[in-house]
């Protein structure tokens, strides 16, 4: 077993010291309610003891945390008062990331994280370990996992060629002692799934020097395509910023506003002015907001996607990224559910896409299951990328029926309805005048439901299922057969008076609030239930084909 780098204890310690310091503070605080000797003015001695312990309990942590790499597993084992021990099969897990912020990489080291399929959480991470044996661990752990799984695909195999058929005398052919394999094949052939000599298992043991495997550049983000890609993207977490950073620093925030808006007819402070006054402030402000919103949002963009580089290794897709923080990490091509295409309105005028896989699974810093494959590059290219990926031939898009085109404009009539009675509710509080201008939002409701109706669609191939839908984020997505779970249809009431209903095609790749399930909107009743149907006979077939061949159904050189 090994521990990790030395100044780890010195970043333990400094954590847990901090987080300890306000124990005995609180305690100092509460007791002195309760008994009189203890007072406030305990605090500088208290205050010091705190940081002490949690100094030595970070330490004890560090000296007590090990992990090492076994034939089958990577064990990791943690915890100073309570001991906790895991073993990690190598069948089961998902992605080996390594991270790397500004000062890791100044000191030369890296946070490996080991993600599992199916889990929702990080199932081990080392805080710190080099650089050099992070990417040590990192190919090895992918190398195991990949081993693992060949082991479990010939024992499949063999057990399939072990059902030979039964002769007249009732007797297996090539029978010895029902493994379906004879004494000399046995002698010959070792176990593969017995346990290789590694020097790396041994308790102390020194590790042999790391070489870097050889890797095939698939796409590297070209600082065109980054600078394109950043303006043309928001993120959202750039607003839940923006909002946090207003209610943590509200008062110095409208101040500034008010300062801004007073050279345009903004009020001299607040509590003084008219409604106009207020209104250029309201104004003001909202400019203000998506501005500094956007270009916080660029910013992160840029710093995140910059020296984007995607490459294979055997057969996982390796990714790095990051400008202040570095990332590397590995997508394992089986583990692939879908391949999604999306592009926004500014995307698609400059003709740009981009490809994001979904795998099974949680995957760290990244959307729930999703992962960036190229995050952005011409459309041919992209649309040339899926195919080689994934085989799918070129789609011929279904659109659903003319009824669900009206059914969005009684939909958007209905929210422009809400906006003109909100306006009317707020004339009537603040004696606003031509608050009946705002009925010109019904102006937007056909084209609304024009290009949501233009943009949904679906393909129904011989080895996938295509479905397009998204105005403001296109997204189309390729889904193989034998990927799929589940497919239920669904209809709300005012489907069934239309008799439209909506096809929900599930994957084992996770879900978040901004990736939804792949569904198939708005279409015939009879259109879904065909669709259920064939996507499920499809789905055996291809399970039986996977089954027989042995393939894992992707192209890892899909450029």
């Amino acid at each position: 077993m090994n521990r990790l780098h030395p100044l780890s204890a010195v970043a333990y310690g400094l954590q847990y010291g901090f987080i300890w310091l306000w124990v005995p503070m609180v305690l100092v605080l509460v007791l002195g309610g309760i008994v009189d000797p203890i007072s406030p003015s305990w605090f500088p001695v208290a205050a010091p003891l705190g940081f002490a312990a949690g100094v030595a309990y970070g330490v004890g942590y560090y000296y007590r945390f090990e992990y090492g790499i076994t034939p089958d597993t990577f064990d990791v084992a943690s915890g100073v008062f309570a001991r906790r021990s895991r073993e990690i099969p190598y069948g089961r897990i998902q992605n080996v990331d390594v991270r790397q912020g500004v000062f890791q990489r100044l000191f030369g080291l890296a946070t490996l994280s080991i993600e599992t399929a199916g889990g929702g959480a990080t199932e081990a991470t080392l805080n710190f370990v080099s650089e050099s044996e992070a990417n040590r661990l990192q190919e090895q752990i992918r190398r195991r996992t990949a081993d693992a799984k060949d082991r479990r695909r010939k024992g499949e195999s063999t057990t399939a060629e072990g059902r030979v058929s039964v002769d007249e005398t009732g007797e297996m052919a090539g029978e010895s002692d029902g493994t379906g394999m004879s004494e000399t094949e046995r002698s010959a052939d070792p176990d593969p799934t017995a346990p290789s000599p590694d020097p790396t298992e041994s308790r102390g043991h020194r590790t042999p020097a790391y070489e870097q495997p050889r890797r095939r550049k698939l796409f590297d983000l070209e600082s065109r395509e980054l600078l394109l890609y950043s303006f043309t993207s928001f993120r959202p977490a750039a607003a839940a910023a923006v909002l946090g950073l207003f209610f943590i620093a509200t008062d110095t925030f409208i101040q500034l506003l008010v300062a801004i808006a007073q050279p345009v007819g903004g009020p001299e402070s607040i509590g003084e002015g008219t409604a106009a006054n207020y209104g250029i402030l309201t104004l003001v402000s909202m400019i203000n907001g998506i501005v500094i919103t956007y270009m916080l949002s660029v910013a992160y963009t840029f710093a995140t996607y910059y020296d984007f580089r995607l490459g294979r290794a055997d057969e996982d897709f390796v990714y790095e990224r990051g400008l202040l923080q570095r990332y590397s990490g590995s997508i394992p091509v089986e583990k692939v559910q879908s391949v999604t295409v999306t592009a926004n309105p500014l995307q698609r005028l400059i003709g740009y896409a981009g490809l994001w896989v979904e795998t099974a699974g949680y995957g760290p810093d990244s959307n729930g299951g999703s992962q960036s494959a190229v995050p952005l590059a011409k459309q041919g290219r992209v649309h040339r990328f899926t195919e080689n990926l994934t085989g799918v031939e070129t789609p011929k898009f279904r659109s659903p029926p003319t009824m669900a085109r009206r059914r969005y404009l009684v939909r958007y009539s209905m929210v422009a309805a809400v906006v003109v009675a909100i306006f009317f509710g707020i004339a009537q509080v603040t004696g606003l005048e031509r608050w009946y201008l705002a009925a010109i939002v019904f102006a937007a409701v056909p084209p609304a439901a024009h290009l949501q109706y233009v943009h949904l669609g679906y393909y129904v191939g011989e080895d996938h299922l295509v479905i397009r839908r998204g105005f403001w984020s296109r997204r189309t997505t390729v889904i193989p057969y034998y990927r799929i779970q589940t497919v239920s249809t669904q209809r709300s009431i005012f489907q069934r008076r239309l008799g439209l209903a909506s096809l929900v095609v599930d994957t084992a790749s996770s879900r978040t609030f901004f990736w939804a399930t792949p569904t198939i909107y708005d279409v015939d009743l009879e259109d879904a239930r065909d669709v259920q149907r064939t996507s499920r006979k499809r789905l055996q077939s291809a399970l039986r084909e996977r089954a027989r061949d042995d393939e894992l159904g992707l192209s890892v050189d899909f450029t």
